[in-house]
């Protein structure tokens, strides 16, 4: 079953199960796929471009937190963190810190990189290998500490 069946169940799942805060993230969800879907002149997204337009939706929220956060609210916070983990049930399973300094140690290994001028040589290995399972802005933190050692 592709991802946008997958989510289209769940979506009719929690509409039958009357979880309306959830058939309301997946179908903000379904809604930006659509939206990619017509920019894409009419053409079906794949799994990993659906992964593409899920991951977008994540960081959104999660910009939106720090934005939550300095006004002071913490309804907003709860309530896109929430959103955040029902999305991420559609992600591929998420990289840790660990992981994600392994691969740009072995990154920075395989291209010789000395310092931030090889930041764009190190992140064009790590991007396709962390692409939908890592948020860019945590990998490009983690390139930066390893080149500026």
């Amino acid at each position: 079953m592709s991802l946008k069946d997958e989510l289209q169940n769940d979506w009719k799942a929690a509409l039958k199960a009357r979880e309306s805060f959830k058939a309301s993230v997946l179908n903000m969800a379904k809604a930006a796929i659509l939206n990619e879907e017509k920019n894409n002149k009419g053409s079906s997204l794949d799994d990993e471009q659906i992964i593409t337009v899920l991951s977008k939706e994540v960081k959104m929220r999660r910009d939106a937190i720090i934005e939550f956060e300095k006004g002071n609210r913490q309804d907003l916070v709860n309530s896109t963190n929430q959103e955040i983990e029902i999305l991420l049930g559609y992600l591929p399973q998420q990289l840790t810190e660990n992981e994600i300094t392994e691969i740009v140690t072995n990154a920075v290994k395989d291209v010789d990189a000395k310092d931030m001028k090889d930041m764009g040589k190190v992140m064009s290995i790590v991007n396709p290998k962390t692409k939908g399972r890592a948020d860019g802005k945590l990998v490009s933190q983690i390139v930066k500490n390893c080149l500026s050692k």
